[in-house]
């Protein structure tokens, strides 16, 4: 199929943006970075720095450190990308430390940032590829006819991480956007076309998606994202596109939900903390 080569309604703006939308999201990273030499210091009290982060979209749940590195666990609003995140972390925290303490010669210029929710991700793989059965259609036919829209990519590997001049990016989301009231999709050539479409904009985008499902009221992906893009712009960008793929019809309810995930849950990320 052709990539769709423009994304805009009929009067040039594009049918969804960041304007009304009522977004669900579950959204948070860990930032880990390295002294350049030496040990790091012990990590004082942030409060001083917690505004400036909510400032950035970054609100800061915890914090460890050792002699040998920091890590935070931060949530954070949809509208901010993963680069934004691994930025704003590692120029507030070195600014912060090197005026605490002249001995800190700052982070390396290689961080790493990964995503991580409640659920890992063999939990959300497993619940998007179980969509079809776990809605009980009473029709066998049509139920056979769905399974063709779940869609299992085992070469995209969640578990290794997008490598950057700047670090390795772990940005696993769980995008899933819901069709609008006028009603279900069942049309099997319409649903095609969003399965399609779905991968036909990952590559355009340069997202990977491990796994998708298309159902008649709603869809769901598990992919890595473009570490420029952020959860917002993700989003839109399915929505929009596909609207346009359909005959830029309205398709989908204005909002969408995202949530982060990862190898491991929030489970270890509080045990860890408690260890420490």
């Amino acid at each position: 199929m052709q990539e769709p080569l423009s994304y805009f309604g009929p009067h040039g703006t594009s049918l969804y943006t960041s304007r009304g939308i009522e977004p669900a999201y579950s959204l948070r990273f860990t930032w880990t970075g390295w002294p350049t030499a030496g040990s790091l210091p012990a990590l004082p009290s942030l409060n001083l720095v917690k505004p400036l982060w909510e400032n950035d979209g970054l609100r800061l749940l915890e914090q460890t450190a050792s002699p040998k590195e920091a890590k935070l666990l931060f949530s954070t609003l949809p509208e901010v990308s993963a680069v934004r995140v691994a930025q704003r972390a590692k120029g507030r925290l070195q600014y912060f430390l090197r005026n605490a303490s002249k001995a800190f010669r700052g982070f390396s210029k290689k961080i790493a940032l990964r995503s991580i929710g409640e659920n890992t991700r063999e939990q959300v793989e497993r619940y998007i590829d179980g969509q079809v059965g776990n809605a009980r259609f009473v029709d066998p036919s049509f139920e056979a006819l769905l399974r063709k829209f779940t869609i299992c990519c085992p070469e995209v590997d969640l578990t290794q991480p997008s490598e950057s001049a700047r670090g390795r990016y772990w940005y696993n989301l769980h995008l899933v956007l819901v069709v609008a009231e006028r009603g279900p999709i069942r049309d099997p050539k319409c649903l095609a076309r969003i399965r399609d479409g779905c991968f036909a904009i990952a590559q355009k985008k340069d997202h990977r998606i491990a796994m998708l499902s298309v159902m008649p009221d709603h869809l769901h992906m598990a992919l890595r994202g473009n570490i420029e893009h952020s959860p917002q712009e993700i989003a839109l960008a399915f929505q929009n596109n596909l609207a346009y793929l359909l005959g830029q019809v309205p398709i989908w309810r204005p909002g969408f939900y995202a949530g982060t995930f990862s190898e491991y849950d929030m489970g270890a990320i509080r045990a860890h903390v408690r260890r420490s």
